[in-house]
């Protein structure tokens, strides 16, 4: 089969051919019509893992996959052969992602039926992002009425988080550059988002939108202290990229976001796109031929996600 591989880390992801990989007993064997860049795609192949995480190679990146199931092995039960289904693989080693023509990942956890109505594009980059979001969101308590700060709301991690936190009945307060990234966010939703533009003074703009401090940051990216600062005392910090440090004289709530794309989240984020509450903002595709460029684009910034279409 054709898959992007690494053949060392750090490295070039390129396009050759590879062994269909056989599902093992508990395994669900996908064969993948869409995938999508992910940060944790760029942390791979540029060596950032090494040590933290087995790597066997020639190295297949890729987190987030649909398509329909090719085979199933033994055991696995609720899952039938040409069922559509998407998610994020989960294996505990990298090297047999789903940037590649099939992909074979656990039937326990990570994948889930895709509901009609929801586009096999938009189902392949969905799963890692939007797991991060609800499950970041999850972490700062119950959201209606406060007042909730997303950095980095441009991302595919990023958009999600504003539609599900507006959802929720959050005043969201969002960091993205004014111009077409501001316009960006605030056509994610029709809720009222308020912008703040991240290369200017973000603290005084978010002072003078919360002069007592946000009740909660959702931390995606830029400068975890400055953001924290803006928190009022007893509110919650979570962060995808680092432990926040606790304060025990502030009384925050802080912690690490750890995505866990369980069938009942990965269930209720379809559901939520096939209604029509939420939507992936894919705003460029690759086949995977052009899959290396792809990864270029993603490291060179975008907004939104980036999808990876497999023929």
């Amino acid at each position: 089969m054709r898959a992007v591989t690494l053949a060392q880390v750090p490295g070039s992801p390129e396009l050759t051919e590879v062994d269909v990989p056989r599902p093992e007993a508990g395994e669900v064997l996908v064969k993948v019509a869409a995938s999508s860049v992910n940060g944790f795609d760029l942390g791979t192949v540029a060596g950032y893992l090494q040590g933290m995480m087995e790597h066997r190679f020639p190295l297949i990146p890729g987190k987030d996959f649909a398509g329909t199931v090719e085979a199933v092995g033994e055991g696995v039960e609720g899952f039938a052969v040409g069922d559509a289904v998407f998610g994020v693989v989960t294996k505990a080693h990298l090297g047999t992602g789903s940037m590649a023509q099939y992909v074979a990942v656990p039937a326990a956890i990570g994948i889930a039926h895709r509901p009609d109505g929801v586009l096999v594009r938009d189902a392949g980059a969905l799963g890692l992002a939007g797991t991060a979001a609800f499950d970041g969101l999850a972490l700062l308590g119950p959201l209606g009425g406060r007042t909730v700060l997303i950095s980095g709301a441009t991302g595919g991690v990023g958009a999600i988080a504003v539609q599900l936190a507006a959802a929720r009945g959050a005043k969201v307060i969002a960091t993205a550059k004014s111009g077409s990234e501001s316009g960006f966010v605030s056509g994610l939703t029709d809720a009222e988002v308020t912008v703040v533009d991240y290369s200017q003074d973000v603290t005084a703009q978010v002072r003078a939108i919360a002069p007592a401090g946000v009740d909660a940051v959702l931390h995606l990216a830029g400068d975890l202290a400055e953001l924290t600062a803006l928190t009022r005392d007893g509110g919650a910090v979570a962060s995808a990229l680092t432990v926040p440090e606790a304060s025990e004289d502030r009384k925050l709530q802080t912690a690490m976001i750890r995505s866990n794309p369980t069938v009942d989240t990965l269930s209720t984020l379809a559901g939520q796109v096939a209604s029509g509450s939420l939507k992936v903002s894919v705003n460029a595709e690759f086949d995977l031929e052009r899959a290396p460029e792809a990864f270029a684009a993603f490291g060179a910034g975008t907004v939104g996600k980036i999808a990876i279409t497999v023929a």
